[in-house]
């Protein structure tokens, strides 16, 4: 029990990636608030399913537009300092939303406009806090750090949105964006705190041309990469949208409150931070890790788009928080332990852009088909895509394996005794 405990939180044993998690912790938990904050008074504002929908997808659209463009900065620049500007970048439009609200001009077009502005700001932090890890902890620790980050994530989920719903209840919607913005500055002070002597070297990619397209021709030759991210492609667009369902499913399916969409989140996010833990065990990711959490991941999505009652719904909820976090940090752990060290930052890009950058295209048309056919659809279209997702990538790792069995047997035979060098 107690090395299972050591290998858990293996990574915090590293003074750097310490107080690196601490900032998280407070940042991400204030990126929740503000996330929760921004849906509710959304769906204050319009009760309509497609701008819910519209507001998550503004929210990622700079991350298609500019997410390539980040990753070439994380691969270029230092990412310590990128971050931290970043932070900086990221509390103006928390401001602007507090300021605006208490002035009680907010208005759908400042939400737009706000959410839009925060994704560029993270079109630039999303691939250089994806590629950081690695150089706190080194290789060895990487899929340890990726599940704990995943644990920073999934809490923030329970803790963001209940002192969300507690400030929305007791002092109202506009604190939350001041505590969003406050948060950044925990974050700053942690990056400002990280040793750079203690951190690993990560080789700086050199201005050339055709430097972007570099990153994607490299992903499209190595299957290990490109099959996880095909999956998170998939998965992203149609199942991880549960910022627009799961509102719509408290406001419309179960006629609740605020605090109904509170209860929702936090409940899955409880099975999130359980299978973080699980996943913080482990020292390898493999195929079929991935295949099943995917399985996994569909059939429990199903099951919480089908309970008949709200008090049903919330075990699947639980079990689908722990398969998909499985699934997200097993991906980022497989592409963070397979690629170049000089290619992470572009590669974590491309994970961002189907991680979150799908969401543009993803958001709308799941908020639109949940205001057209109702909530329990939009999930249910989120559950059959991760199970198609999961069979795709089950025949493309057989057909990877079989094509290897194949270059084996058709190698010419090495006489006893001899060994070739490269």
């Amino acid at each position: 029990m107690t090395r299972a405990i050591h290998r858990t939180f293996d990574s915090l044993h590293v003074p750097n990636y310490r107080r690196y998690f601490a900032g998280q912790v407070v940042s991400v938990s204030g990126n929740w608030i503000q996330n929760v904050a921004a849906m509710w008074l959304m769906v204050q504002l319009t009760g309509d399913g497609l701008a819910v929908g519209l507001t998550a997808a503004l929210q990622f659209l700079p991350l298609m537009l500019f997410g390539a463009w980040g990753g070439l900065l994380a691969d270029r620049v230092d990412k310590r300092r990128l971050l931290i500007g970043t932070q900086i970048g990221l509390m103006i439009p928390a401001i602007v939303l507090a300021v605006t609200t208490f002035a009680g001009a907010v208005t759908p077009l400042i939400i737009y406009v706000m959410v839009f502005l925060r994704g560029t700001a993270m079109a630039i932090d999303n691939p250089a806090r994806q590629a950081l890890p690695i150089e706190l902890v080194g290789p060895e620790r990487v899929v340890n750090a990726v599940a704990l980050n995943s644990v920073v994530i999934q809490s923030s989920r329970i803790i963001g949105p209940g002192i969300a719903g507690l400030l929305i209840a007791v002092v109202g919607i506009a604190w939350c964006f001041v505590v969003d913005a406050l948060s950044f500055v925990a974050m700053i002070v942690a990056l400002l705190r990280l040793d750079p002597t203690q951190m690993g070297e990560a080789p700086r990619s050199a201005r050339h041309k055709g430097a972007l397209r570099e990153g994607v021709r490299y992903v499209r030759g190595a299957p290990a990469l490109l099959i996880p991210l095909a999956m998170m492609g998939v998965i992203g667009l149609l199942s991880f949208n549960f910022q627009i369902v799961l509102p719509l499913m408290a406001h419309e399916t179960w006629k609740g409150t605020a605090t109904t969409f509170t209860l929702l989140t936090m409940t899955m996010a409880v099975g999130s931070v359980v299978g973080a833990l699980v996943a913080g065990n482990r020292r390898e990711i493999t195929p079929r890790l991935l295949v099943g959490s995917a399985t996994l991941f569909g059939v429990f999505q199903l099951l919480a788009a089908f309970a008949p009652t709200l008090p049903l719904q919330l075990l699947p909820l639980v079990l689908l928080g722990m398969a998909s976090v499985t699934f997200s940090a097993g991906v980022n752990s497989t592409l963070q332990l397979q690629v170049d060290p000089a290619m992470r930052g572009r590669v974590m890009a491309l994970y961002s852009l189907v991680f979150l950058g799908s969401t543009p295209i993803g958001a709308p048309l799941v908020g639109w088909i949940a205001g057209w056919a109702g909530p329990r659809t939009g999930m249910a279209i989120g559950g059959l895509a991760a199970l198609a997702a999961a069979g795709g990538a089950a025949w493309a790792y057989r057909r990877v394996a079989s094509r290897a069995a194949g270059s084996e047997a058709a190698a010419p035979p090495r006489a006893a005794g001899v060994v070739r060098h490269a």
